[in-house]
């Protein structure tokens, strides 16, 4: 029998439900100290029928913080926020992933401990703007990091996973897409380095593959997944051959025995989808999942394809949190409120409704 989204998937020591996946969310809603409050509690639980949860990005260090209100994992107060979210989830039968973020240069002075510049590859400062607890404000020419100062960074992820598994979390997954950190390195845009972190693919994938061996070691490369965006332009991002870069890092990744490789596939700003997936898709042998405006239909048949392994969805998921059972059931969707999306209270989080109700 072929696989459709609703047939089961094992992923490290764990076997899913399904194959459908609630996505990274930023949503902009932790308690002073980036801490998570009981409505995140409700928001997750609500949300645990999905084969898979992937949670908020959540910064690893007071550096790799670039939002307000973005929960973290890097405290006490934040594990012990973390463990009341990944108790609820597993007493209503779900599973949940931690996303370990490290925002790089799309930060400002006004989130960095003592108004420090933000770090990154090199000191190239992004179009567009910041996101401050006083408003947009324009972006800084970051801080290029110093050797010695990338190895600190590559101890706290694995210091993060660790605080992970402590607060609940069945793995984690390393953010390294969208213009953060990991990704500001693989893409040549970003990193003009002329050490052993920049120039060749081996030399730019160094961050991303020193992170992974220290993070695998920390809690297991069974508990390890990896996000990447080979074309995405979101945060001023760009490559010269995204198609020759993500292939290389899709099959450098092999390697690892991670529990899945998780792409988005397409550019998240202009709506287009110019790579060959397939390639990448071809590159990783191991579990394959899905992302970037996939709806019911075209789900299914990346998955009865063989295209993908899993598909993970973000918008639909903000506004139902039965995505499977109206999945399942070929039911109507509730239709999200982009002006709830970032920051607020529980409109717009926890009061979307269930299917009869």
């Amino acid at each position: 029998m072929s696989a459709d989204l609703f047939s089961p998937v094992n992923i490290g020591r764990l076997q899913l439900p399904n194959r459908i996946v609630m996505a990274p969310l930023t949503r902009n809603r932790a308690a002073a100290g980036d801490i998570p409050q009981p409505m995140h509690v409700t928001y997750y639980r609500q949300r645990a029928t999905a084969g898979l949860i992937i949670s908020e990005a959540s910064p690893i260090s007071p550096q790799g913080v670039g939002y307000p209100g973005t929960p973290g994992i890097y405290s006490e107060a934040q594990i012990a926020g973390w463990q009341a979210v990944t108790q609820a989830v597993h007493e209503a039968g779900g599973h949940i992933f931690q996303q370990l973020w490290h925002v790089g240069r799309i930060s400002h002075p006004d989130l960095q401990p003592g108004g420090a510049l933000p770090v990154a590859p090199s000191a190239i400062r992004p179009a567009g703007d910041a996101v401050t607890t006083t408003g947009m404000q324009p972006f800084v020419t970051p801080r290029a990091l110093e050797p010695d100062e990338i190895q600190a960074i590559v101890a706290q992820y694995a210091t993060a996973a660790r605080n992970s598994l402590q607060a609940g979390f069945d793995g984690v997954e390393v953010h390294a897409a969208n213009g953060y950190l990991i990704d500001q390195f693989l893409r040549d845009g970003s990193n003009q380095r002329t050490d052993d972190y920049g120039g060749s693919l081996e030399n730019r994938s160094r961050l991303l593959r020193e992170v992974l061996h220290a993070v695998c070691e920390a809690v297991g490369p069974e508990r390890v997944g990896v996000r990447i965006s080979p074309e995405n332009s979101f945060n001023d991002m760009r490559d010269s051959q995204p198609q020759e870069t993500f292939e290389y890092i899709a099959g450098l990744l092999n390697g690892f025995g991670l529990a899945y490789l998780h792409v988005v596939e397409g550019d998240m700003v202009a709506g287009e989808k110019g790579l060959d997936y397939g390639r990448i898709r071809a590159s990783f042998k191991g579990i394959y999942m899905a992302n970037c405006r996939y709806d019911l239909a075209r789900a299914q048949q990346a998955i009865a394809s063989g295209a993908a392994d899993m598909v993970s969805f973000g918008t639909l998921y903000i506004a139902n949190p039965d995505l499977v059972e109206r999945f399942r059931q070929g039911a109507a969707l509730n239709t999200p409120d982009p002006g709830t999306f970032y920051g607020g209270d529980e409109h717009g989080y926890t009061d979307y409704p269930f299917l009869g109700k």
